[in-house]
């Protein structure tokens, strides 16, 4: 008995020796693959588009501040009459006349420059006038000199400081061509008939080209601020601005950026030409957290503006309470987005912006190529931003509608959302730990309860078709979500579906985590580096087609394994068995069909869902196939089965309520079980087929018997 199992442990010894000869590199490839994706999930970069110092949220006690239509306190012309008179000579007379008289009391107590007329101001609630014409600010130009030159601050990661409130008062044109600095109720309007008959222009040497910091009730009309290495109009800490009909462009970030602000308005501007987007109201005062839909106001509001020609017409990290209504969002890479994924800013993970009846169409703009040639290398000034180039900033997908990366409570309806190559609703998790919150119970903190109803998708306003790629590209995780059918598809194929009240969902999930794949895509496209010129191999964002793409890559890696180990295990074990062959069969279309259906840019879902069920029934039919003899092998590779059909019908058919990880989370655990086992069984000897006992014994005599 004892020599026997020895033997048997022996033999088994001998097994697994054989196994780890005959296929090295199966373990080895599972786990490289394993420790690959937990290294993308630990080196993730954290996005830094925006740093600023510590700032607290305004207290909410301020209002949006009223337009007055008095008389200037403080005016601001060039001294060049003949050219001023020039550029109004084609105003309407009473516009013209109009400045005309400001001119003559601009030339006897008026200012040459912006920041001249700002410093006079001596109490809240004046007004400064600015005449046609182009101010560079000159005496704020020049690269800051003695103690302003050598302050010591932290340094972003784009290089410049991050400076203290006081650092700014006591240096203001270190970073900003006009600084307003505790200024209240300060109004700064234009008298041109157009807001680029005054032109604010930064020249590409200055950080901001007007910036507004801790000025309650600032208000903004009827000029073009212009040409910085981050923003033209920068807005923070501000307990109540508007922003009227200005515009912005030509900047490495933004074109708008407020920050920290409560009781903003934007009306009637523009932006384009911007690194990052036109339009940014990030870390807006968070009076909404813990509400559900309803709530008592917004804490800045956006309406008719239009934001084109940049990397996102709109963006806001922690844009939080942020009503964004009949505005349009074109030719950018994307038209809007909003997201928890940067560090340093108040009020994540983002909640509660609500866009509604906005013109939200053809996104498709692809920048990443002028980082690709070194043009983004260049010196801001000669990369040719008023050529139409754009240096994107962070990590996006070109083609898309409306993205929401990590945000909860955002409602978006009635809308016009369409001619986007990828996607018209872009929707995908942000852990906690990207902007750099460790806790456990926050690392599902996104994305919840976004409402997606009532918009028109893939038809533009006089009912005429223009497709998205999809209308739907979400991770998967997250509760509450939902959508109203669209004409374009979705991927997933099903999607939880809006009641007709808020807060009414059918078929609704609550995953704690998104699909395995669409994960790794999502980590593997967010490392980009504009500094560094580095663009992410394996994303489609990128360019990457066919075999590139890292789905495409998974999908072949996956495919060599189970073809490898699967095939073998046909061959010793179960070639002589039909079912065993038909299976196997099944199995080899299905993996085919998965590699082809990987390498479409949207993945429909009709091919991964074929491709999972011919694998299910590959796995299913195996396991029918080993029983005899075989019971718990076969009882895995049922399971396995089961889980891959299981798969398929949650990818195409329904999501699978009350689950807290998709199937295909569990199906890969177990196929990483059955690929060890299958490439063990088949590595083992064939069992030798059972011959008559060679020892004499009893029986018929035959003719070679010698008889007695």
């Amino acid at each position: 008995m004892r020599e026997g199992i020895r033997k048997d442990e022996h033999c088994s010894t001998l097994s697994r020796m054989s196994w780890t000869r005959r296929f090295p590199a199966v373990p080895a490839a599972l786990l490289a693959a394993l420790l690959a994706l937990l290294s993308l999930l630990a080196a993730a970069p954290p996005a830094g588009a925006h740093e600023e110092r510590p700032v607290a949220l305004p207290d909410g006690t301020g209002s949006v501040p009223a337009y007055r239509a008095t008389e200037p306190d403080l005016i601001v012309c060039k001294t060049d009459r003949p050219a001023f008179e020039r550029r109004i000579a084609g105003f309407p007379d009473a516009l013209r006349r109009r400045n005309l008289d400001l001119y003559e009391r601009c030339e006897k107590s008026g200012y040459r420059h912006l920041q001249a007329a700002v410093d006079a101001v001596d109490r809240p609630g004046m007004n400064i006038a600015v005449l046609p014409g182009l101010y560079e600010e000159e005496p704020s130009l020049p690269a800051p000199t003695g103690g302003c030159a050598a302050l010591k601050a932290p340094d972003s990661a784009l290089g410049y400081q991050i400076l203290s409130y006081a650092q700014q008062t006591a240096c203001p044109h270190n970073q900003n061509l006009v600084a307003i600095l505790g200024k209240k109720d300060l109004q700064i309007e234009g008298t041109g008939a157009a807001r680029t008959d005054v032109v604010i222009d930064a020249k590409y040497r200055k950080l901001n080209a007007i910036r507004a910091d801790g000025s309650d009730g600032v208000y903004f009309r009827n000029f073009t601020a212009q040409r910085t290495t981050f923003n033209s109009l920068y807005v923070l800490a501000a307990d109540g601005f508007v922003i009227d009909d200005v515009l912005t462009r030509w900047n490495d970030e933004y074109g708008f950026l407020t920050f920290a602000s409560d009781h903003g308005l934007y009306r009637n501007c523009e932006s384009y030409g911007n690194g990052d987007s036109g339009i940014y109201p990030g870390s807006a005062s968070d009076i909404n957290d813990g509400r559900g839909y309803d709530v008592p106001r917004y804490a800045i509001e956006i309406t008719g503006c239009r934001s084109h020609h940049n990397m996102v017409g709109y963006s806001g990290t922690a844009g939080d309470s942020v009503w964004v209504h009949d505005n349009e969002f074109d030719r950018n890479m994307g038209g809007a987005s909003m997201d928890s994924a940067f560090p340093g800013h108040p009020g994540l993970p983002q909640n509660h912006a609500r866009f509604e009846r906005n013109l939200i169409h053809d996104n498709n703009a692809d920048y990443y190529p002028y980082v690709a040639d070194g043009t983004c290398a260049k010196p801001p000034a000669e990369r040719g931003y008023e050529q139409g180039v754009v240096c994107p900033q962070i990590s996006m997908p070109p083609g898309t509608g409306i993205i929401t990366a990590g945000g909860n409570w955002n409602l978006y309806e009635n809308n016009w959302v369409y001619g986007h190559r990828r996607a018209g609703f872009f929707l995908s998790a942000v852990p906690a730990f990207i902007r750099g919150e460790g806790t456990w119970s926050k690392q599902t903190d996104t994305s919840h309860h976004n409402r997606y109803a009532g918009n028109i998708l893939g038809k533009d306003r006089s009912g005429a078709s223009r497709p998205n790629g999809t209308d739907v590209w979400w991770d998967g995780q997250g509760r509450g979500n939902c959508w109203q059918d669209g004409p374009d598809g979705s991927t997933p194929g099903t999607l939880p579906r809006c009641g007709k009240e808020r807060g009414e969902v059918s078929g609704a999930s609550a995953r704690l985590v998104g699909e395995p794949v669409k994960l790794t895509q999502l980590l593997v496209c967010a490392d980009y580096n504009v500094q560094a010129r580095r663009l992410p191999a394996g994303c489609d964002w990128y360019g990457a087609r066919g075999p590139e793409r890292v789905e495409t890559q998974i999908a072949l890696a996956v495919a060599a394994v189970l073809l490898l180990v699967g095939g073998v295990l046909w061959w010793r074990r179960l070639r002589r068995s039909r079912l065993g062959t038909a299976a196997a069969l099944l199995g080899a279309a299905g993996l085919a069909l998965d590699v082809a259906g990987s390498t479409t840019p949207l993945q429909d879902t009709a091919v991964p869902a074929l491709a999972l069920l011919l694998l299910g029934l590959w796995w299913t039919g195996t396991g029918l196939a080993l029983r005899p003899g075989r019971p718990w092998p076969a009882r895995l590779t049922l399971l396995l089965g089961a889980l891959t059909l299981l798969d398929a019908f949650d990818k195409a058919v329904l999501m699978i309520p009350w689950t807290p990880v998709s199937p295909a989370w569990i199906r890969a655990l177990v196929a990483l079980v059955w690929v060890l086992w299958a490439a063990a069984a088949a590595s083992r000897p064939t069992p030798p087929t059972p011959s008559p006992d060679p020892r004499p014994g009893p029986g018929p005599l035959t003719r070679s018997d010698p008889g007695p």
